[in-house]
Protein backbone atom coordinates (compact mmCIF):
# COMPACT_ATOMS: atom_id res chain seq x y z
CA UNK A 1 0.00 0.00 0.00
CA UNK A 2 2.59 2.45 0.65
CA UNK A 3 4.58 2.11 -2.06
CA UNK A 4 1.32 2.25 -4.09
CA UNK A 5 0.62 5.94 -2.48
CA UNK A 6 4.22 6.70 -3.30
CA UNK A 7 3.90 6.38 -6.90
CA UNK A 8 0.78 7.90 -7.40
CA UNK A 9 -0.51 10.29 -4.58
CA UNK A 10 1.22 12.17 -1.30
CA UNK A 11 -0.13 14.92 0.87
CA UNK A 12 -0.20 17.42 -1.74
CA UNK A 13 0.06 15.57 -5.20
CA UNK A 14 -2.60 12.77 -6.94
CA UNK A 15 -1.70 10.95 -10.23
CA UNK A 16 -4.06 12.08 -13.53
CA UNK A 17 -5.20 8.31 -13.68
CA UNK A 18 -6.62 8.52 -10.00
CA UNK A 19 -8.43 11.75 -10.60
CA UNK A 20 -10.56 10.13 -13.53
CA UNK A 21 -13.48 8.31 -12.50
CA UNK A 22 -13.53 10.55 -8.96
CA UNK A 23 -16.83 11.22 -7.46
CA UNK A 24 -18.21 14.81 -7.68
CA UNK A 25 -20.40 16.04 -5.02
CA UNK A 26 -22.19 19.96 -4.78
CA UNK A 27 -22.27 20.67 -1.00
CA UNK A 28 -25.65 19.02 -0.54
CA UNK A 29 -23.64 15.55 -0.82
CA UNK A 30 -25.93 14.94 -4.04
CA UNK A 31 -23.50 12.82 -6.43
CA UNK A 32 -23.57 15.01 -9.55
CA UNK A 33 -21.06 13.13 -11.58
CA UNK A 34 -17.71 11.27 -11.76
CA UNK A 35 -14.53 13.19 -13.50
CA UNK A 36 -13.88 12.13 -16.57
CA UNK A 37 -10.81 13.85 -17.53
CA UNK A 38 -9.03 16.69 -16.42
CA UNK A 39 -7.43 19.77 -19.41
CA UNK A 40 -4.45 20.73 -18.11
CA UNK A 41 -2.33 24.20 -19.58
CA UNK A 42 0.82 22.98 -21.72
CA UNK A 43 2.92 25.63 -20.94
CA UNK A 44 2.43 25.96 -16.98
CA UNK A 45 1.33 22.79 -16.24
CA UNK A 46 -2.07 24.21 -14.38
CA UNK A 47 -4.97 22.26 -14.43
CA UNK A 48 -7.80 24.14 -16.08
CA UNK A 49 -10.90 22.20 -16.48
CA UNK A 50 -12.32 18.78 -14.89
CA UNK A 51 -14.63 17.45 -17.17
CA UNK A 52 -17.18 15.97 -15.70
CA UNK A 53 -19.29 12.71 -16.97
CA UNK A 54 -23.15 13.61 -15.93
CA UNK A 55 -26.21 11.99 -16.52
CA UNK A 56 -27.51 9.01 -18.42
CA UNK A 57 -27.63 5.14 -17.19
CA UNK A 58 -23.87 3.48 -16.66
CA UNK A 59 -21.93 5.85 -18.88
CA UNK A 60 -24.62 5.79 -21.68
CA UNK A 61 -26.33 8.50 -22.96
CA UNK A 62 -24.31 10.70 -20.00
CA UNK A 63 -22.76 13.98 -21.72
CA UNK A 64 -19.69 15.77 -20.39
CA UNK A 65 -19.43 19.05 -18.81
CA UNK A 66 -16.04 21.14 -18.61
CA UNK A 67 -16.05 23.10 -14.89
CA UNK A 68 -12.99 25.30 -14.23
CA UNK A 69 -10.99 23.29 -12.16
CA UNK A 70 -10.50 26.24 -9.26
CA UNK A 71 -14.36 25.32 -8.90
CA UNK A 72 -13.82 21.88 -7.27
CA UNK A 73 -12.45 21.20 -3.35
CA UNK A 74 -11.31 18.08 -2.86
CA UNK A 75 -12.91 16.10 0.36
CA UNK A 76 -11.12 13.53 2.00
CA UNK A 77 -13.56 12.14 4.08
CA UNK A 78 -16.05 11.47 0.51
CA UNK A 79 -12.93 10.83 -0.96
CA UNK A 80 -14.03 13.12 -4.12
CA UNK A 81 -14.46 16.64 -5.12
CA UNK A 82 -17.16 19.09 -3.61
CA UNK A 83 -18.26 21.82 -6.25
CA UNK A 84 -20.71 24.58 -5.32
CA UNK A 85 -23.04 23.70 -8.15
CA UNK A 86 -26.88 22.65 -8.11
CA UNK A 87 -28.21 20.03 -10.48
CA UNK A 88 -30.38 22.53 -12.13
CA UNK A 89 -27.42 24.37 -13.17
CA UNK A 90 -25.98 21.48 -14.78
CA UNK A 91 -29.14 21.02 -17.17
CA UNK A 92 -28.21 24.26 -18.65
CA UNK A 93 -24.51 24.36 -18.28
CA UNK A 94 -21.93 24.41 -21.26
CA UNK A 95 -21.08 20.57 -22.42
CA UNK A 96 -20.62 18.07 -25.32
CA UNK A 97 -21.38 14.93 -25.95
CA UNK A 98 -18.74 11.90 -25.15
CA UNK A 99 -17.55 11.41 -28.20
CA UNK A 100 -17.94 14.76 -30.07
CA UNK A 101 -15.30 16.78 -27.76
CA UNK A 102 -14.73 20.52 -28.95
CA UNK A 103 -11.80 22.68 -29.30
CA UNK A 104 -10.91 24.16 -25.93
CA UNK A 105 -10.17 27.69 -27.45
CA UNK A 106 -10.29 30.69 -25.72
CA UNK A 107 -14.01 31.68 -26.87
CA UNK A 108 -14.92 28.54 -25.64
CA UNK A 109 -12.94 28.88 -22.05
CA UNK A 110 -14.66 32.29 -22.00
CA UNK A 111 -18.15 30.73 -22.16
CA UNK A 112 -17.83 28.19 -19.56
CA UNK A 113 -16.10 30.77 -17.14
CA UNK A 114 -19.09 32.84 -17.85
CA UNK A 115 -21.54 30.29 -17.25
CA UNK A 116 -20.32 30.41 -14.05
CA UNK A 117 -19.58 33.81 -13.34
CA UNK A 118 -15.83 33.90 -13.43
CA UNK A 119 -13.65 35.85 -15.49
CA UNK A 120 -11.87 33.84 -17.74
CA UNK A 121 -7.95 33.80 -17.14
CA UNK A 122 -5.23 35.68 -19.25
CA UNK A 123 -2.72 33.28 -19.22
Amino acid sequence: MADTLARDETHRLISSEKVEGTKVYNPQNEKLGTIANVMIDKRSGNSEYAVMEFGGLFGLGSDRYPIPWDMLTYDVDKGGYVVDIAKEKLTGAPRYARDDTPEYTDEYGRTIYGYYGLSYPML
